[in-house]
Order: structure tokens, then C-alpha cells, then sequence
């Protein structure tokens, strides 16, 4: 009798993490909805619309936010550069480091939804706050994606997935490629958004936390999945 090889071992590495990168994506769009109608109008995952935003706000453009777009800009660079500095070197796509990061990127999100819970009628500072940390983890969760590497899916933005998918197509150069991708990455993004949007219209009275629970549940789940396929495949580093 043949001997079958376990499921994980037969997907190969780059379509896994294709999936897992997908996954993650869905997940920004959900907690940049959260952010932007429940943070007064900031980004967590979106950087370009936090800058675009923080750009009119600092020639008073009809009261829109200059320090939550600061506080998500600030934790985002230091997320990311948390993740370079803990990647650098490490020999493999997914390794125990990647989960290491995308598990705290998991916490981080959890953290603050589990603080709203507890606090249901949260004041301005505390809200400062989990602006600051969802920054940070996506931050985190973007630098950790981009050392997967997964082409045209960064999970945090889907600007340059558009411009591919538009000048590559027919009506551009017609070089094709990549199209299921981006528009997978473009499609989930939307209805992550919309999910969490979703989530906080009908929230039975508990704010932000539902759409930070369901998109610290992805992130963990994604971890686990990524590491355990990266131990079956052999993975090390």
C-alpha cells in the first residue's frame, strides 16, 4: 500500500502562502473600516489615506484628525521596523520567526479589543491608544508579508495591485499574469471593509470590539496554519 503524504506537505510553499497573504488581506480591510468609522477617520492598515488626511487636516480641512493619523503613522513605521529587524537574516519565507511576528501582530489586535470590551464607553485617550497599537501591528504585519513575499499581495494596500492589474491587462500592454491574484487581493480587501463595517452597524452595543476579535482570530488562525505547513514541509531557520 502506497503511504499518502499529510495534506499540509502536498500544498506546495508558494500557493499556501499565497492563501495565507489573502487571508491577511481580508483581515486589513476589516480593521481599516473598524479604524475609519470608529477611530474619527483613521487608517490602521492604509498609510497613503493617513497622510492624505493628515495633509488637509494640517490646513484645517473641515476638522479631520491630525493626531490619530500621527499616532497610526508613528506605530506603523515602528511595527514595520520591529519586523525588518527580527527578518533580517532569517534564510526561509516562513519560519519560526514569521510566526513569532504574525502571532504578536494576532495579540496586538486582540489586546486592544479585549481593553474595549472591558471599557464599553471609551474616552479620547484610550481610543489614541488602540490607534497607536493597530498601527503598530500592521505595521508589523506588512514588513512580515513582504519578507513572505507573495507578488502583488503586501495585504496592507492595493494601489500597486490595481496599476498591475490595469497595465497588464488587455486594454494595457496585454501581458496578463498575476490577474487572479490581484484581483483576489483587490475583491477581499472590499469585502473585508465591508465586513467590518458590518461589524460595528450591528454590534449589539459593544463599539469596535467584535471586528477586532473577528480579525485577531484571522491573524492567529493564518499563524497557525503557516507554521504548522512550514514544519511539514521541513522548514527550518
Amino acid at each position: 500500500m502506497t503511504s499518502r503524504r499529510p495534506l499540509l506537505t502536498r500544498v506546495e510553499d508558494d500557493r499556501m502562502h499565497l492563501v495565507l497573504m489573502l487571508v491577511l488581506t481580508f483581515g486589513t480591510g476589516l480593521v481599516d473600516a473598524v479604524g475609519y468609522l470608529g477611530l474619527d477617520r483613521v487608517f490602521t492598515g492604509n498609510m497613503t489615506g493617513n497622510v492624505v488626511i493628515l495633509g488637509m487636516a494640517l490646513v484645517g480641512g473641515n476638522g479631520l484628525p491630525v493626531l490619530g493619523p500621527v499616532l497610526a503613522l508613528g506605530g506603523f513605521l515602528l511595527g514595520a521596523a520591529l519586523g525588518g529587524r527580527v527578518l533580517r537574516g532569517a534564510e526561509h519565507a516562513w519560519t519560526g520567526r514569521t510566526t513569532l511576528l504574525l502571532a504578536l501582530v494576532g495579540l496586538l489586535v486582540l489586546g486592544p479589543a479585549v481593553l474595549l470590551l472591558v471599557l464599553p464607553d471609551p474616552g479620547e485617550p484610550v481610543l489614541l491608544g488602540v490607534t497607536g497599537v493597530l498601527g503598530g501591528a500592521m505595521g508589523l504585519q506588512a514588513a512580515t508579508a513582504r519578507f513572505v513575499a507573495v507578488k502583488d499581495v503586501t495585504t496592507v494596500v492595493v494601489t500597486s495591485t490595481l496599476t498591475g492589474l490595469a497595465a497588464d491587462s488587455v486594454l494595457g500592454s496585454g501581458k496578463g499574469g498575476g490577474t487572479g491574484r490581484r484581483l483576489a487581493a483587490v475583491v477581499l480587501i472590499l469585502l473585508g471593509a465591508t465586513a467590518g463595517a458590518a461589524l460595528l452597524r450591528w454590534d449589539g452595543g459593544l463599539g469596535l470590539a467584535p471586528g477586532l476579535v473577528v480579525e485577531a482570530g484571522l491573524v492567529l488562525l493564518v499563524t497557525l496554519i503557516g507554521a504548522l505547513h512550514a514544519r511539514a514541509r521541513g522548514a527550518t531557520g
